[in-house]
């Protein structure tokens, strides 16, 4: 017997809480957990330009064939120029580029297997709180994990100890920023902030990682590249991860990529070069369908222009959401005290519930959110924002 001292790893506390929303038979529930976009009528769409460009695709696709370890060129090249901008001068001086990726989740490994293989004794640093995958994903790679404040005992934005922190970080470490739309906590970085953290970053020769998975969600999809594209103009070195999953919703299609930029054109084809042969023995090469879908939308004006306004209508449909949750609770006194939701951006908010009130939430009126207290703001029901303002007066009580 070779598996008998093999035991059980804990379920993902995120599906566990799929699985007793699924079960719970009150028609009044909220799903409040999972990480994923929801319209008015509670349902993950697909984007009509997806739909039209998938129609595309399938008229004109001939062959499945395996493509290249770097993924689809066209898709490196358009998802470059919209993180980075078309005229960036790091793509004219092809100082920079994209290898595709299962994923924003393939791009972080991707980013953690370069990371020990390449550049060995760095460590990582992560925010306090982050996305917990971010922590099995370094530590997973072999690196060790350091973490600077993020979000305080007071439910603010703690930015004083953040700077303090990353002072304090090795020369050479690797620091984790969000872009945007930070999760789980929905605080984002001022500019002002963003520019003290970059005057660090230079003075401790640190190496940044920008994780970029809500492009669109926060501000708009120039406006949350501004972070991205400031550290990428100041520093000779830079590594960005990019997610489609959210703003072209192609969440179980896996289309990601890792960004790289370096000092010149010739040290970036040395590190491609390594990130195709990690990629090699990690996935061999990615899948295609989903980054042809968006090689297709970015490719064409008409399109892109369709793709653009549904990711404005999204990110307005989750501003709207915060505004009126934030209003629901007025009447019960707690529009002060819970002001930061509106305040916040993207899909996730730190509520400021505590684990208690977060249980009672789900056992007395079955609204259904991570323990933290994190919750999903795009899957709030806007016509049922009085109801969920008045189950969360009831355990605030």
């Amino acid at each position: 017997m070779h598996f008998t001292a093999i035991g059980r790893v804990p379920g993902d506390p995120i599906l566990g809480l799929m699985e007793a929303y699924a079960r719970d038979a009150n028609p009044d529930k909220f799903d409040l957990g999972v990480g994923v976009f929801k319209d008015a009528q509670g349902l993950t769409p697909i984007p009509a330009a997806v739909k039209q460009a998938e129609q595309r695709l399938v008229e004109r696709q001939a062959s499945k064939s395996y493509i290249g370890g770097h993924g689809d060129a066209a898709f490196g090249r358009l998802i470059s120029e919209l993180v980075l901008g078309s005229a960036s001068p790091l793509l004219a001086a092809q100082r920079a580029g994209a290898t595709q990726t299962p994923g924003g989740t393939g791009a972080l490994r991707l980013a953690a297997e370069f990371i020990a293989h390449c550049l060995p004794g760095r460590g990582v640093w992560l925010s306090n709180p982050t996305w917990p995958i971010h922590e099995t994903i370094f530590a997973g790679a072999g690196l060790k994990v350091s973490h600077y404040p993020y979000v305080g005992a007071d439910n603010r934005l703690n930015v004083a100890g953040l700077l303090a922190a990353l002072e304090q970080a090795p020369e050479g470490d690797v620091v984790l920023l969000h872009a945007c739309c930070h999760n789980p906590t929905g605080f984002d970085l001022g500019q002002d902030d963003w520019r003290a953290v970059l005057a660090i970053v230079k003075r401790r020769n640190l190496l940044p990682l920008i994780d970029f998975a809500y492009q669109g969600f926060g501000d708009g999809l120039e406006e949350d590249a501004w972070a991205v594209r400031l550290f990428a103009a100041e520093l000779p070195e830079l590594l960005v991860t990019s997610s489609c999953s959210k703003n072209f919703g192609l969440y179980r299609d896996r289309t990601g990529a890792l960004l790289v930029s370096c000092h010149d054109a010739e040290k970036l084809q040395d590190v491609r070069s390594q990130l195709a042969f990690i990629a090699r023995n990690l996935w061999s090469t990615p899948p295609d369908h989903g980054a042809a879908v968006v090689a297709e939308i970015l490719g064409d004006p008409a399109l892109k222009a369709l793709w653009v306004k549904e990711v404005n209508a999204m990110r307005q449909r989750i501003a709207e959401l915060r505004q009126g949750l934030v209003q629901a609770l007025a009447p019960h006194g707690l529009a002060e005290r819970f002001a930061h939701i509106a305040a916040q951006r993207g899909m996730f908010s730190y509520t400021g519930l505590n684990p208690e009130q977060v249980r009672q939430l789900r056992e007395r009126h079955s609204v259904y959110m991570v323990g933290t207290g994190r919750a999903n703001i795009a899957g709030a029901d806007a016509q049922r924002l009085e109801q969920l303002a008045a189950a969360i007066a009831d355990v605030c009580r």
